[in-house]
C-alpha cells in the first residue's frame, strides 16, 4: 500500500483520516508478517510524528483520529468518551434487521474479563435477492447504522452476531456460510462495516467538528449488488 491517505480533516492539533480496509493502526503481535500500518504512513505523509487517540479494527474502514501531540491525544481520548460525541458506523448484515433496538449486552476482553457493552443500532434499509443460499431460495441484507455508547474491542461485530445478523465478510464473528458465498460469487472479501460519521468537540477550540467518510468502492459495489436504493 503506497498511495497517500485520504485527510478528512486537519489543524494544527490532530488530524483524521479514511482508513482503508485491511491496515493496521499500528504494530501489533497479532500481525508480525506486516510493514505498513496507518501511523507510519500518516506521520510520513505529513512530516510529523502522530499519537492513535483510538483504534479501528484492521477490516473496518472509516474515519480513525491521530493527534500531534500528548496532551491532545489525551484530551482527545476523553472527549470521544463523552455523551457529546456522535461515533456512526454503516454495516451490512445478514437477514432482516430491526428497525431500532439498543444492544446492553457485555462482552469478555482478551484478558477473560466481562466488561459492559451497548449500541444502538438503526435500519437504514432491507433487500431481498434472488440468489439461493442453504434451504432459502433468496437472500435476505440490511444496511444499518451503529452508534456505540461504549468502546469495547469488536463491538458492533459481536454485538450484531449477539442478535443473529452478523456483519457480511466479518470473520470470525460472521456467518461463515454467507462469507464464502460472497467471496465466490463475488470476490467479496472485505467486512461491510465503516464509520462512516463522527461529530465531536474541538478538544481546544470548543468548536463542534464534524467528520464524513466516503465508502470503500466494495461497499458501494456490494450495495449495488444487494440492489440498496439509499
Amino acid at each position: 500500500m503506497t498511495e497517500e491517505l485520504e485527510i478528512l480533516y486537519r489543524d494544527d492539533f490532530f488530524v483524521a483520516i479514511n482508513k482503508p480496509n485491511g491496515l493496521m493502526v499500528h504494530r501489533s503481535s497479532i500481525a508480525s508478517d506486516v510493514q505498513v500500518f496507518a501511523l507510519q504512513m500518516l506521520r510520513d505523509q505529513t512530516g510529523r510524528y502522530v499519537y492513535p487517540v483510538h483504534r479501528l479494527d484492521r477490516k473496518t474502514s472509516g474515519i480513525l483520529l491521530f493527534a500531534f501531540d500528548k496532551e491532545t491525544t489525551k484530551i482527545l481520548q476523553k472527549g470521544i468518551e463523552c455523551k457529546s460525541t456522535i461515533k456512526e458506523y454503516t454495516a451490512i448484515t445478514r437477514g432482516y434487521f430491526p428497525d431500532k433496538i439498543t444492544v446492553d449486552y457485555p462482552l469478555i476482553n482478551d484478558k477473560g474479563k466481562k466488561r459492559e457493552a451497548c449500541t444502538k443500532f438503526e435500519l437504514i434499509e432491507t433487500t431481498e435477492i434472488p440468489v439461493a443460499l442453504g434451504k432459502h431460495q433468496t437472500s435476505r441484507y440490511s444496511l444499518i447504522k451503529a452508534f456505540p455508547q461504549t468502546g469495547r474491542m469488536h463491538q458492533i461485530r459481536k454485538h450484531c452476531n449477539h442478535l443473529r445478523h452478523p456483519i457480511i465478510g466479518d470473520r470470525p464473528h460472521g456467518c461463515s456460510k454467507q462469507n464464502r458465498m460472497f467471496k465466490k460469487k463475488w470476490e467479496m472479501t472485505n467486512m461491510l462495516l465503516h464509520a462512516s460519521r463522527m461529530t465531536l468537540i474541538h478538544p481546544f477550540e470548543e468548536n463542534i467538528v464534524e467528520l464524513h467518510a466516503s465508502f470503500p468502492k466494495k461497499f458501494l459495489q456490494m450495495k449495488q449488488v444487494l440492489s440498496f436504493e439509499k
